[in-house]
């Protein structure tokens, strides 16, 4: 058995994306696990950028079967959206399935996720308003609509008719907003049903037949871990589950079906939206990682808070995944700053903590404890081996290592495909 989960280990953006579609390459089928369109993986092959939403980054790969899991919200518009922007770039996409136990997003998820985060004023969560919480709040609430249930027209239209009555209520009378039309929504998410119904498939057997027979299987998640509804920086999260626990919940495999669990971790830590970060750098260091990282949202077009690596988080996401290996992304980003900050440690009321808290207060009032390193000025992005970097490199890769107590397995010295050091094979089973 050779399964592999990739997570992101941060904040989200850790360049997931890339490394799921290096990975690709030599997996045979990869499985998205939870999220929707909130998030966006960038992927770059050759001179050629792919901005991905919703569809595993597995599909730049020709005829790599690709599968959108039950633990993922779908946007039908964006999901279409999307396989047409790639079709239309020559990518194939009859290789995609998309669970019918997927949960929809509909278009009082979206509006009621914009009136929500305008009432909140300045505690606003910083969601990206695709109604991504709405639609998880609704699946938990066991009112949601189903993929499966967009292909059924008397099904769909009675519980939209009552979905809706609800929902209008709420608009109308809590956030004064104008009553969404039950015929348009009606018509529309039908159209919608029968342009995807060729991809819809129970994809729990799916998954569960690959792994019987012994396929590489790639399971693809989004966000990051410090994003995770029960783990992440609480109330600033997302609401599904992209750590490894939410492989199982979101495909329909249990746990012993994976054999390797690889954290994400750019060699500097981002955030994008609110809530404590304590490495973040408000100086011309900060600015000139942004500028050079290009550290803005795949999806928002926000510009990323910037910061040193943080080995409290790495720490903290190496023991609640289960990490057994590391990818490293970014390094290129750090050439040319004489003096690279890891932070060790947090100190807090005169006593230096090394585990993650849960409150938000005591996170702002923690004050990072720094490691200093020498940088390097060398162009790392033509190495081809590990042997081939700096040693200031080789030994701040190393400083990662030891803060984690596993090995990184691919060190990303680029953006592009190519830029990308193997030291281990992830697909060893």
């Amino acid at each position: 058995m050779s399964s592999v989960v990739v997570i992101g280990a941060q904040w989200g953006d850790e360049g997931k994306g890339k490394i799921t579609d290096y990975l690709a390459q030599q997996a045979e089928v990869v499985v998205r696990y939870q999220g929707g369109n909130n998030a966006g993986h960038t992927v770059e092959v050759g001179d050629k950028q792919y901005k991905l939403h919703l569809i595993p980054s597995g599909i730049i790969n020709p005829d790599k079967p690709c599968i959108i899991g039950n633990g993922v919200v779908i946007d039908p518009k964006a999901l279409l959206d999307e396989i047409d922007y790639l079709e239309k770039d020559g990518v194939a996409t009859e290789a995609l399935t998309i669970s019918d136990r997927a949960h929809v997003i509909m278009p009082y998820h979206k509006l009621l996720d914009e009136l929500s985060e305008e009432s909140l004023g300045d505690k606003k969560i910083g969601t990206t308003k695709k109604g991504i919480g709405p639609a998880y709040m609704d699946k938990t609430s066991r009112s949601g609509i189903r993929i499966c249930d967009l292909m059924d027209r008397e099904l769909f239209s009675d519980k939209l008719k009552t979905l809706l009555e609800e929902k209008n209520k709420i608009i109308t009378l809590i956030y004064g907003g104008d009553p969404l039309d039950y015929e348009e929504i009606l018509e529309t998410y039908l159209v919608y049903g029968q342009q995807l119904q060729k991809y819809v498939r129970d994809t729990s057997v799916n998954v569960y037949d690959y792994i019987r027979e012994d396929k590489r299987v790639l399971f693809e998640g989004a966000q990051g871990t410090l994003l995770d509804l029960d783990f992440g920086t609480y109330p600033y999260v997302t609401s599904s589950h992209p750590g490894s626990g939410g492989v199982s919940t979101g495909t329909g495999v249990g746990p012993g079906a994976i054999h390797e669990v690889l954290g994400v971790v750019k060699a500097y830590t981002t955030r994008v939206g609110e809530g404590p970060f304590p490495t973040e750098l408000f100086d011309q260091t900060g600015e000139y990682i942004r500028q050079v990282g290009k550290e803005y949202g795949t999806t928002t077009g926000r510009a990323r808070r910037c910061g040193w690596f943080d080995g409290v988080i790495l720490k903290f996401s190496t023991r609640i995944n289960g990490l057994t290996a590391l990818a490293i992304t970014k390094l290129d980003t750090l050439t040319g700053i004489e003096k690279l900050k890891v932070c060790v440690g947090y100190e807090k009321d005169g006593k230096v903590h090394h585990d993650f808290p849960a409150s938000l207060k005591d996170l702002a009032a923690c004050k990072p404890v720094y490691e200093e390193l020498d940088g390097w000025n060398e162009d790392i992005t033509m190495c081809k081996s590990f042997s081939e970097l700096p040693e200031n490199t080789k030994k701040y890769v190393a400083k990662i290592e030891e803060i984690s107590g596993i090995p990184a397995k691919i060190v990303s010295v680029g953006p592009n495909r190519s830029e990308t050091i193997i030291r281990d094979d992830v697909f060893r089973g």
